[in-house]
């Protein structure tokens, strides 16, 4: 049976200007920090890590009701070093996958990919074309954001990066909106499994969203 362990009040805190500052940081190493191996190493394999996804899509409202919910991983007494992936909504539980444990937590591949599904289902395009710009996005140059999050009244350190894998694209104009997509992804290792959101967002010009997935951790799940 298990127990519920809230992180409560988790909630990302800006740094004021005058102490705000972002690190350049190669391809190499923006990949790394993005896909860090390990960050499963500490979970117990009777546990299961809770996110919790809420989608805008204004080009595919019913798309956004169907992809939000919960998605939990956890792991099984005959697989303990694969990770599974299921997500939640109501009494409806659809598997998403299974993962090798020690590679890291796949809650970073299963958001890119649901992104890249998300913009060649609601503004057309070749899939793969989306996805080779979002995988070459993981490689370049970046910069990571320092800041502050609260968790269960504690301040612990943040780091956040930004890609724009359309930002130069020569079709950005015929991407509905989805030109703009800026993908963020905000880690701690005081979060267990070391992402606490993944948010993408398109909104052009600062306008109205035409599109939004966050996923942010929710809680830890343990067993009694």
């Amino acid at each position: 049976m298990w127990t519920r362990t809230l992180l409560t009040g988790i909630c990302a805190v800006a740094l004021s200007a005058g102490l705000a500052w972002a690190e350049p940081v190669d391809g190499e190493k923006t990949y790394d920090l993005l896909f860090k191996t390990g960050t499963l190493d500490a979970i117990g394999r009777d546990s299961a890590l809770v996110y919790r996804r809420e989608v805008v899509n204004a080009l595919k409202p019913d798309a956004a009701e169907r992809d939000t919910g919960d998605i939990a991983l956890s792991f099984r007494p005959d697989q303990v070093e694969m990770a599974h992936l299921q997500f939640q909504q109501g009494e409806k539980h659809r598997s998403l996958g299974i993962f090798p444990a020690s590679v890291g937590n796949p809650m970073i591949m299963y958001f890119y990919e649901t992104v890249v599904r998300d913009m060649a289902e609601a503004a057309g395009g070749s899939p793969f074309y989306i996805r080779n710009r979002v995988k070459a996005s993981l490689i370049e140059p970046s910069e990571v954001e320092s800041g502050e999050a609260v968790i269960d009244g504690k301040t612990v350190a943040t780091q956040t990066i930004r890609l724009r894998p359309f930002e130069d694209d020569p079709n950005r104009k015929l991407m509905q909106g989805f030109g703009d997509l800026e993908l963020s992804v905000t880690m701690s290792d005081a979060v267990p499994g070391w992402y606490l959101s993944l948010i993408a967002e398109a909104a052009p010009d600062q306008g109205s969203v035409v599109y939004r997935s966050e996923t942010q951790f929710d809680h830890l799940e343990e067993a009694q």
